[in-house]
């Protein structure tokens, strides 16, 4: 079988654990393919009349399917005191954890990396990135620079020590000199990181060979990606982006599956938007509607607790997403949220000085300055939860969906009417 990609087709928090859901059983292994504990998926799992929500950070989403082999690919960097924080609140839940897989080659977020996010971004004062502070970017800039640290580097302490050290040269020099802030001293270090190693040992693997071994045998894989379209390093909102490749070109440098194997690219786009942090968000809702959405999607960060600013649905943003990904499926989620709205405006194209652009701006300038075009559709009051199909749902609401189907150049296959891995209506088959 081939690999199926999932993104998210606007600036993160779209819901990709719902179309991980709708995949269900049939998925036999999930990949995180980059990022770290900057960003999470939130999954509310249905039993009878009792629910349960899970906020998975590091973890692939593919934690919480019995029978599934959740992957952490190489293009990740991991925090690893999160990582076992994680699963430690996994399994007092009674969740199983043990089929997790962690690529040697991926990248280990090392203490000096935190603090540097942290004191940085406090250095950049009103030019600041909005990070998370968790030691992401710097990382992934040692990595880039070759002086990282990977999982693999814990089982030797020597090469540990030694990478530990030279990173130290460089980095102590910057804390002190430069941020006024105490020098990280290596065997600490040293003995932080390999306080880890022997819990870890048993869950690292070739995790490239085992998914190639996987598909070779007709399993189904499923790449999926922290953050989102928006954020990506190179087609984001940059510099107001995340650190690696949140994209689909990303799953292949991130898992290590060539880009044969992959099938199709879903991505998950909300019936609105939002986004946490800085940068241009060209539908923001400053005033009394953005709360409204706020407080009905529930738009608090899984991962940092921050509000999302929301806004109304950008037809532009996911256009850009379907070709930037090669989109063969969106999964619209929290179409609910906008039950009881009188009329639900949607950005078709953007202003800038006074000139139409219905692609997005190449100058991050204009993108900034953008002002939204609008095309105003009809809103709905009825509950929409218990709706299955497309001709279940309130004409109003329906239409909405087509419209936006229309607008963003790939067929919309399942809708979210409810916040529960049983509330979607399935308009076509993920795995046809």
């Amino acid at each position: 079988m081939p690999a199926i990609v999932l993104v998210g087709a606007q600036w993160g928090d779209e819901g990709k654990g719902k179309a991980t859901d709708l995949l269900g059983s049939r998925v036999d292994a999930v990949v995180k393919f980059n990022g770290g504990n900057n960003a999470g998926h939130t999954i509310v799992i249905r039993d009878g009349g009792r629910s349960e929500k899970f906020a998975l950070h590091l973890l692939p989403s593919g934690i919480l399917t019995p029978g599934c082999v959740p992957v952490i690919g190489n293009g990740v960097v991991i925090d690893l005191g999160v990582l076992f924080e994680e699963i430690d609140g996994l399994r007092a839940r009674g969740v199983d954890t043990s089929a997790l897989v962690v690529s040697g080659s991926a990248h280990v977020i090392a203490p000096y990396n935190r603090t540097l996010d942290k004191v940085t971004e406090r250095f950049l004062g009103s030019r600041r990135i909005g990070t998370t502070g968790r030691g992401i970017g710097p990382t992934y800039a040692d990595k880039m620079s070759r002086i990282g640290i990977r999982v693999q580097d814990l089982f030797d302490e020597d090469v540990l020590r030694a990478k530990v050290s030279g990173a130290l040269n460089v980095k102590n020099q910057i804390l002190v000199k430069i941020y006024n802030r105490k020098a990280f001293d290596v065997e600490a270090v040293v003995a932080e990181l390999r306080g880890y190693a022997e819990r870890l040992a048993p869950m690292v693997a070739d995790t490239s060979l085992l998914l190639e071994r996987m598909l070779s045998g007709g399993k189904t894989v499923v790449l999926e990606a922290g953050q989102a379209t928006l954020l990506d390093v190179d087609h984001g909102t940059y510099p107001f982006v995340t650190s690696s490749n949140a994209t689909a070109g990303g799953a292949c440098t991130g898992s290590g599956i060539p880009p044969m194997r992959i099938s199709s690219v879903i991505a998950v786009v909300k019936a609105y938007t939002t986004r946490v942090g800085e940068g241009p968000f060209p539908t923001e809702l400053l005033h009394e509607k953005g709360e409204l959405l706020r407080l009905a999607g529930a738009e608090f960060g899984t991962t940092t607790g921050r509000p999302r600013r929301c806004g109304w649905f950008d037809a532009v943003v996911a256009r850009y997403a379907t070709r930037i990904n090669g989109v063969t499926d969106f999964v619209l989620t929290k179409l609910d949220v906008l039950t009881g709205m009188g009329e639900v405006p949607v950005c078709v194209a953007y202003e800038v000085d006074g000139v139409r652009h219905d692609e997005l701006p190449t100058n991050q300038a204009d993108f900034a300055r953008a002002t939204p075009i609008y095309e105003t559709f009809p809103g709905w009051s009825e509950d929409i939860s218990a709706a299955r199909s497309l001709d279940d749902l309130p004409r109003n609401a329906r239409d909405y969906v087509l419209a936006l189907q229309g607008m963003i150049g790939a067929p919309i296959s399942a809708v979210g009417v409810g916040p529960g891995r049983d509330e979607t209506i399935a308009v076509r088959d993920l795995l046809r």
